[in-house]
């Protein structure tokens, strides 16, 4: 890989999306690449009260934890600690529309998101000579917001998942989809933590405990019916026809949402 970093210089903007924005990408972008950033992991510690749960019963959604921070929360042995590198797909944002993305962006990530700049190292799959991109804008959510809940054991996570709904639709589908969505980025791409979610939220719904809203009645033939709603837009990803996420490396007319 070519070691000649591009940057924001000219004007244009680079995001990094490692949650919805793989499937449900931000509008004008003419670039979409896939790759990873590193010196984060990614974990569903972020509360959800505006997208996929509400403020009485917020759901969860993910977010970036920086190593240091991450080690010093999970109190995990360095052998059992999980990689650093987060996969996802970068967007080009040419300069005539910054601005109006930023303060889509700004919408969009308003419950408990900060702005950082990272380094963004392309997928093998875009070439051998795809530079690394310097100042790429990922959004996380930092400790210190009212959101971040700290560390949690995966089985709450997912018992709080299966449950709960927002004005975005039910918290699983989110999960499912970004897992779908991990995996359409390609070989390497696949996050254990997202995986090891979809399975227990997938468990939890297939006995009735999924009703897409805490409190519900657990009817098992409810469940049934979403956890199948669900995975139908997740083969609609995978086979390419909901949010292009198993396409490497594609350019695409300017367009508003």
């Amino acid at each position: 890989m070519s070691e000649t970093a591009v940057s924001n210089s000219n004007g244009d903007l680079w995001l990094f999306g490692y949650g919805s924005l793989i499937w449900k990408p931000p509008p004008h972008y003419d670039l979409r690449i896939p790759g990873s950033i590193t010196g984060y992991v990614r974990r569903f510690w972020q509360a959800s009260e505006d997208h996929r749960g509400t403020p009485s019963s917020p759901g969860r959604v993910v977010t970036l934890i920086e190593r240091a921070v991450f080690d010093a929360l999970a109190g995990e042995p360095s052998a059992a600690a999980p990689p650093d590198r987060v996969h996802g797909a970068s967007y080009r944002i040419p300069a005539p529309h910054v601005d109006a993305v930023r303060a889509y962006l700004d919408l969009r990530e308003i419950n408990g998101y900060s702005m950082r700049h990272t380094t963004f190292w392309p997928a093998p799959s875009s070439g051998p000579d795809a530079p690394p991109v310097e100042g790429c804008v990922v959004y996380i959510g930092l400790p210190s917001n009212p959101q971040f809940l700290g560390r949690q054991s995966p089985q709450a996570v997912a018992e709080v998942i299966a449950g709960s709904a927002g004005p975005s639709g039910a918290n699983a589908e989110y999960l499912f989809m970004l897992e779908a969505a991990l995996v359409g980025l390609g070989e390497g791409s696949v996050d254990e933590h997202v995986r090891d979610l979809a399975e227990r939220v997938r468990a939890l719904m297939k006995g009735g405990k999924g009703q897409g809203g805490r409190g519900g009645d657990g009817k098992g033939e409810d469940s049934e019916l979403k956890t199948q709603a669900v995975e139908n837009e997740v083969e609609r990803i995978r086979s390419g026809e909901s949010g292009r996420a198993g396409e490497e490396t594609e350019k695409v007319s300017q367009r508003e949402r």
